[in-house]
């Protein structure tokens, strides 16, 4: 049975969301801030972390950049009342895997979790390193070098950088991502994908602005040169 850690302070929305999981056969744990979600992803080892980006003691960024500084490659999705662009790829920069915003779709919420779970083990079986232009990357442990700075990839992007190198200098659809990492029948939007692509760039490429390995292509979606 996945278990599930919900980090969220408005106890309403916790109990909601404990409930609705627990329907569907999963084990909850909750956290009422910051503090608490990091012992508990410790204490309980969960198969997934649902964290809310507004937390006393520590907020959700900071948890989650802390989370993959402790090497869980577990997938994270934040929920945050707020829409705002710079404030998702401020999330996916620490790891974080994707994004629901509030109110959302208890349906899609689900739907988004199964993904999440059904392709954590689909990073077992990657070389371990891989080069791109000044970046190594830890395809295990998902961990970016690039000089002397160091990122981390969250799930989704791991993913989404594991289908563009097998399709090495091939562009891949925008759907056929969505469809093949998020299973999810048309709940996210386009931007799901380009908003990881962002955070992509701004931790392998050189000059984010002016990429060379992660390029796009216009109308179709991206494709990876090595």
């Amino acid at each position: 049975m996945p278990r599930i850690l919900i980090a969220e302070d408005e106890k309403d929305m916790a109990m909601g969301l404990r409930d609705n999981l627990q329907f569907e056969g999963y084990e909850v744990v909750i956290a009422e801030d910051g503090e608490a979600a990091m012992k508990a992803v410790d204490e309980h080892n969960p198969d997934l972390v649902l964290l809310d980006i507004m937390m006393p003691k520590l907020d959700g960024l900071e948890v989650c950049k802390r989370i993959r500084e402790a090497g869980y490659m577990i997938p994270i999705l934040m929920l945050t009342a707020k829409s705002q662009e710079i404030d998702i790829v401020r999330g996916l920069e620490v790891g974080a895997d994707d994004y629901v915003t509030k109110p959302f779709n208890v349906r899609e919420l689900l739907a988004r979790i199964k993904a999440a779970l059904r392709r954590t083990d689909a990073g077992k079986g990657l070389s371990r390193v891989l080069r791109v232009g000044e970046a190594s990357i830890d395809m295990v442990k998902g961990k970016i070098e690039r000089g002397t700075e160091v990122f981390n990839l969250g799930h989704f992007e791991l993913q989404i950088l594991k289908l563009l190198v097998e399709h090495a200098e091939q562009p891949v659809e925008r759907n056929k991502l969505l469809d093949e990492i998020w299973g999810l029948g048309g709940f996210p939007a386009t931007r799901t994908v380009d908003n990881h692509i962002v955070s992509l760039r701004r931790k392998i490429e050189p000059d984010a602005k002016h990429p060379r390995h992660i390029v796009t292509v216009h109308s179709i979606g991206y494709k990876f040169v090595p």
